[in-house]
C-alpha cells in the first residue's frame, strides 16, 4: 500500500490478457468448460461478498454510522482498525474479481466482455487502493456495503447459471438483477450528492466529488447495458410478433378467397386472382 504501482502493473497484466495474449492463446483451442471451477469460485465470491456486507454492518452502518454524513476516524480505536482491515479485505476482493474475465476469455465468451464489464474491473482496484490508503471509512465505505449486497445476489445468480440448463428455470430475475445494480448507483448518488453540497458535513469535498462522478458514470453505463439488453429486445419481439399476427391474418384471407373460387370453380373467373395478390401484398 505504499504505493499505487503494484496496483497499476496488476491492472495492465489484466487488460494485456483479457485483450492481447488471452485472445491469442485461446485463437486455435477449443473453448474450455470449466463448471466445476466456476460453481466453486462463484460459490466463494458469494460467501466473501456476504462476511464484507456483515463486517460493512458491524464495523460501522449498523452501529454508530450516520447516513447524513459520516467523516473517517483516524482514531487507533478498535472499530475504526476493523473497517481499515475490512477495507483492505475490499481491495483484495477487487482483485480477484479479475477472475471473471479471465474465465470469459478460456470459455471464448467474447461476447460478454463489453466496455463496461473492462471498464468497471479496471478502475475499481485502483479506487480501492485510494480507499485504504486514505478513507478507510465513513462516507466512502456507503457504496462498498451496497455493492458487497448486490454481489452477493449477482455471484448467486452466477453458480446456478454454472450448475447447468436444468436451472434456468430458476433465473427468471436476471432483469431485476440489473435493475438492482442500477438502484445502487442511484443511492450512491444521492448519498454522496448530499455530503458534496453539505456545509456541515466534515468529509473530503474532492473525494465526494470524485465518488459522485464515478457513480454518475456508472449509471449511464448500466442505463445504457439496460436499455439495449431489455427495452429494444423488448420492441423488436413485440414487431416480430405483430408481423406474425398480419401474416397470419393475410394467410387466413387468402385461404378463405381461395375456398370462395373453388367452390366457384364452375365460373372459372381468373380475374379474382390479381385482385387478392393486390389485398395481400
Amino acid at each position: 500500500m505504499d504505493h499505487p504501482l503494484y496496483t497499476v502493473a496488476l491492472v495492465i497484466m489484466y487488460l494485456a490478457w483479457i485483450l492481447v495474449l488471452g485472445p491469442l492463446y485461446m485463437q486455435n483451442r477449443k473453448p474450455f468448460q470449466l463448471k466445476r471451477t466456476l460453481i466453486v469460485y462463484n460459490a466463494l465470491q458469494v460467501a466473501l461478498s456476504a462476511y464484507m456486507f456483515y463486517e460493512h454492518l458491524m464495523a460501522g452502518w449498523l452501529n454508530y454510522y450516520n447516513l447524513k454524513c459520516q467523516p473517517v476516524d483516524y482514531s487507533d480505536g478498535p472499530m475504526s482498525k476493523r473497517m481499515l482491515n475490512l477495507c483492505y479485505v475490499y481491495y483484495i476482493s477487487k482483485l480477484t474479481e479479475f477472475v471473471d474475465t479471465v474465465f470469459f476469455v478460456l470459455r471464448k465468451k467474447t461476447s460478454q466482455i463489453t466496455w463496461l464489464h473492462v471498464y468497471h474491473h479496471s478502475l475499481t482496484p485502483l479506487e480501492t487502493w485510494v480507499l485504504v490508503k486514505f478513507i478507510a471509512g465513513g462516507n466512502a465505505t456507503f457504496p462498498n456495503i451496497l455493492n458487497n449486497f448486490v454481489h452477493v445476489c449477482m455471484y448467486f445468480y452466477y453458480m446456478m447459471s454454472a450448475l447447468g440448463p436444468e436451472y434456468a428455470k430458476y433465473l427468471w430475475w436476471k432483469k431485476y438483477m440489473t435493475e438492482l445494480q442500477i438502484a445502487q448507483f442511484v443511492l450512491c448518488i444521492v448519498h454522496t450528492a448530499r455530503a458534496l453540497f453539505s456545509q456541515q458535513c466534515q468529509f473530503s469535498k474532492f473525494i465526494s466529488a470524485f465518488l459522485l462522478l464515478n457513480a454518475s458514470i456508472f449509471f449511464c453505463l448500466f442505463m445504457n447495458f439496460y436499455i439495449q439488453a431489455y427495452k429494444k429486445k423488448g420492441k423488436g419481439k413485440q414487431s416480430n410478433n405483430q408481423a406474425a399476427i398480419i401474416t397470419t391474418d393475410q394467410r387466413n384471407y387468402f385461404m378463405q378467397q381461395k375456398k370462395f373460387i373453388e367452390m366457384n370453380n364452375n365460373n372459372n373467373n381468373e380475374e379474382v386472382i390479381p385482385v387478392l395478390k393486390e389485398k395481400i401484398y
